[in-house]
């Protein structure tokens, strides 16, 4: 059976009384050289144990399956588990966990099943969960590597530069524990049903270090929110907003200054440096 075939995948589904849930943002991938290539990013092999989020029928999985020692698929949609009970039984290396990524123990899970390997992961993710599901994937600090198709617009702008159209909150926190690197776009018209948008695969490396010393990563990111909050205000009214309560202006506008920055500068121009250098210097001033 191949996976990624119309007709092959429409019969499956069939037997199963399988319908699309629009809800659950579901698109099944029918050309083949994409599993294979977001495998082959991914960079697993037999010492690794693979999380895939969202299997669906499984074309990412039988990938992964023939590259990593252990791959445990997550599936959401109950009425997939007959489905991925029949096409992963060739692979003895294939657990099927149903249940909530978000609401997983991901450490219990992690040292269940890949207790002698490194765990990595990969998915080809429901646009409606992308951030969520990225933010908890990070923050468990579980994982060498995380490469997931996406929404292109959300690719563009994890990857994003200051300076840029699509730079902003989330650009600083995956670039901040991550080094992102955007591989391959695919279009609308490798699935099935056919997406609206084109999506992109990227990769995320968690990094050891974060790109610049940063002394109070809660203040740092409380900071990075404000200056996002509202895009169209200068760096000194954002900070005034979220800051005004322990800071008046006139304290703020030093802090700029300290830093040498204009007062007229927004937040969307200050790459990671720029907002740690500001974080040292706020808290330096806030009151005890």
């Amino acid at each position: 059976m191949n996976l990624c075939n119309v007709n092959d995948i429409k019969a499956l589904l069939g037997r199963h009384g399988f319908h699309f849930s629009k809800s659950m943002g579901q698109n099944f991938l029918i050309e083949r050289r994409v599993p294979e290539d977001i495998a082959s990013c991914s960079g697993a092999d037999s010492n690794s144990g693979v999380l895939e989020i969202g299997p669906g029928i499984g074309p990412l999985t039988c990938q992964l399956a023939r590259q990593a020692g252990r791959v445990v698929a997550v599936e959401l949609d109950r009425r997939l588990l007959p489905i991925l009970s029949e096409t992963m039984a060739p692979y003895e290396n294939v657990t099927v966990v149903p249940g909530d990524v978000m609401k997983l123990d991901l450490k219990a899970l992690v040292e269940t099943h890949f207790s002698s390997l490194t765990p990595m992961a990969c998915a080809n993710l429901p646009y409606n969960i992308t951030t969520p599901v990225l933010t908890r994937l990070i923050d468990s600090r579980l994982f060498s590597g995380i490469t997931v198709m996406i929404q292109r617009e959300v690719a563009l702008r994890i990857c994003a530069r200051p300076g840029t159209p699509d730079y902003g909150a989330f650009s600083i926190y995956c670039q901040y524990y991550t080094d992102p690197e955007l591989l391959f776009d695919v279009p609308p018209d490798c699935f099935l049903p056919a997406p609206k948008v084109t999506s992109s695969v990227i990769r995320l490396l968690p990094r050891k270090t974060p790109p610049a010393p940063v002394c109070d990563e809660a203040l740092f990111f409380r900071l990075v929110k404000a200056a996002f909050a509202q895009r169209r205000k200068t760096l000194l009214n954002a900070l005034s907003a979220g800051f005004g309560s322990q800071l008046d202006k006139e304290a703020l506008r030093q802090v700029l200054e300290a830093c040498g920055l204009s007062p007229d500068i927004r937040g969307e121009r200050l790459g990671i440096p720029e907002f740690a250098r500001l974080t040292a210097e706020i808290r330096a001033r806030l009151p005890l």
